[in-house]
């Protein structure tokens, strides 16, 4: 017992570490840049312990239950050497996933509410979902033959440029957006187990080359579903209108929420229910397929049923410390920058908070913690995360400019395909798979509802954009760069490398 709590404790401190950068930021910018105290400001530091709580029964619950549970379905499955159940329970763990994924459904509210109800929320969810499980499951059929995965990222980059021609104006950001969705704090320990535990048990194949790369996948084939979607819903006929009261009305919910919320007991009891609503169907495919399928009792129960209790409560805390904390003081930051008419405020304000919310993302935390141990500790979880950081602060930087001149997204998501593909030739093998899945696990938890609140916040705010068109596209912006910064961060270390093995046979 004592050993657990203190196991906690150490969570607990690195999760307030995690959130530093984003409290530098924000009272950066209030004290230096707004000049203002903000008016709730005990609930906003009562919000930021919350989300350290939060983060620490999150990551422990992930050591716990989701990591054993997902590698030890994906050994069994290994040994039961049935590629059709093995397939189809890749797709529907993808499937059910996303379908229950608290971000895509705000996302798609949003899209159907700027669309006028031209794009329907509903079958938006359908489409990503359903290209989600077919990701997930052409991902693993990956893993089973053996195929380097630049093949099939650089062939689905490639298809997303050409139905990109294609696609109307006012689905190209969404569809873009939809690909970071996607891939949220629970799916990502999941899948990333199944991949790892995979290539684990397959002779020949190597856990850091082969295991990763499935959330590349899932972060992909929705931006070519989803651009699909659109050339049908618009081929159909109809005028996407955007209004700007519903759109600031929707763009001020989450503050709204915030403001109204407080600690009832059936308010608690139903947002856990909440949660448990959203991890449910992951559950329920889990233990059909190991006792249906496997036909194996789970191995530690009682230990994995713990684990699951603590994402469950951890998530729940999370949310909650974020509608206190967080969103409100990163809307009221977006509308006074954007009242301030000092372009480089935004994008100076959007590299940073980049920056501090990737640093604090869970999908990205249980990532970097899986890839420094498949590593043997060659990458280290901070570096990977700092790195991967940095990518994002300057993928919503460089989005933020994109959306202030007016600029077509497509252009900018092209150039960096094309960046991505090279990089990918002189990159080294190893990190090749973690880079393009790094791109997948930025855009979750903390990062979305503040970065899309931030695109159609200034959407809205500046003249002659079009919040259904300017407004998406920063979060495929934040999913892009990653992969740019990690595989440089390969190359960089593979040169660093060889640099000293040369300088060392010199001296011998």
């Amino acid at each position: 017992m004592n050993e657990s709590i203190k196991i906690f404790l150490g969570d607990l401190k690195n999760s307030f570490k995690d959130l530093l950068p984003i409290v530098i930021v924000v009272a950066f910018f209030q004290t230096f840049i707004i000049q203002a105290m903000p008016e709730n400001l005990s609930s906003i530091i009562i919000g930021l312990i919350i989300v350290a709580v939060g983060l620490a029964l999150f990551i422990r619950g992930l050591e716990l239950g989701i990591f054993p549970i997902g590698e030890n379905l994906a050994i069994d499955f290994a040994k039961k050497g049935s590629t059709f159940w093995l397939l189809l329970f890749a797709f529907t763990i993808g499937f059910s996933t996303t379908v229950a994924e608290p971000a895509l459904i705000a996302i798609a509210d949003k899209a159907a509410v700027i669309s006028s109800g031209l794009i329907d929320a509903f079958w938006l969810r359908m489409t990503v979902a359903f290209s989600v499980g077919f990701a997930i499951a052409l991902g693993t059929l990956r893993i089973l033959l053996g195929h380097p995965i630049q093949y099939y990222i650089i062939g689905g980059y490639i298809m997303v440029v050409l139905v990109t021609f294609f696609a109307p104006a006012e689905i190209i950001g969404l569809a873009y957006d939809s690909g970071g969705v996607t891939t949220s704090t629970v799916t990502v320990p999941l899948v990333a187990a199944l991949g790892i535990g995979l290539a684990s048990s397959i002779k020949g194949r190597n856990p850091v080359i082969d295991g990763f790369g499935l959330i590349a996948f899932a972060s992909l084939t929705p931006m070519i579903f989803v651009q699909v979607y659109g050339i049908v819903v618009y081929s159909m006929g109809g005028d996407a209108s955007s209004s700007v009261e519903i759109i600031s009305m929707v763009a001020t919910n989450s503050q709204e929420v915030a403001e109204q919320s407080s600690f009832v007991l059936a308010e608690i009891f139903w947002g856990i229910l909440g949660v448990v609503k959203d991890v449910a169907p992951i559950l329920v495919v889990i233990f059909f397929f190991q006792y249906l399928v496997i036909r194996k009792p789970v191995a530690h129960l009682p230990k994995i049923v713990v684990g699951i209790v603590m994402v469950i409560l951890g998530l729940y805390a999370f949310i909650v410390g974020l509608e206190m904390g967080l969103f409100p003081i990163g809307e009221s930051i977006a509308n006074d920058l954007t009242s301030q008419d000092n372009n480089l405020l935004i994008y100076l304000f959007g590299f940073m908070i980049g920056f501090s919310t990737t640093m604090a993302e869970p999908a990205l935390l249980a990532i970097a913690m899986k890839v420094e141990v498949i590593s043997e500790g060659i990458i280290k979880q901070n570096i990977l995360r700092t790195v991967v950081a940095l990518g994002v602060a300057m993928g919503i930087a460089l989005g933020a400019y994109r959306l202030v001149q007016g600029d077509a997204i497509h252009y900018y998501i092209i150039v960096g395909y094309v960046l991505v593909i090279i990089l990918t030739y002189f990159a080294p093998k190893h990190i090749i798979a973690i880079a393009y899945d790094t791109g997948g696990v930025t855009t979750s938890t903390v990062t979305v509802p503040l970065v899309a609140a931030l695109g159609i916040g200034l959407a809205t705010n500046i003249e002659g954009r079009n919040p259904l068109i300017d407004g998406f596209g920063l979060i495929a912006f934040a999913s892009l760069f990653p992969m740019l910064t990690v595989m440089g961060y390969g190359i960089y270390a593979e040169y660093k490398k060889r640099q000293l093995e040369k300088k060392l046979k010199k001296e011998v």
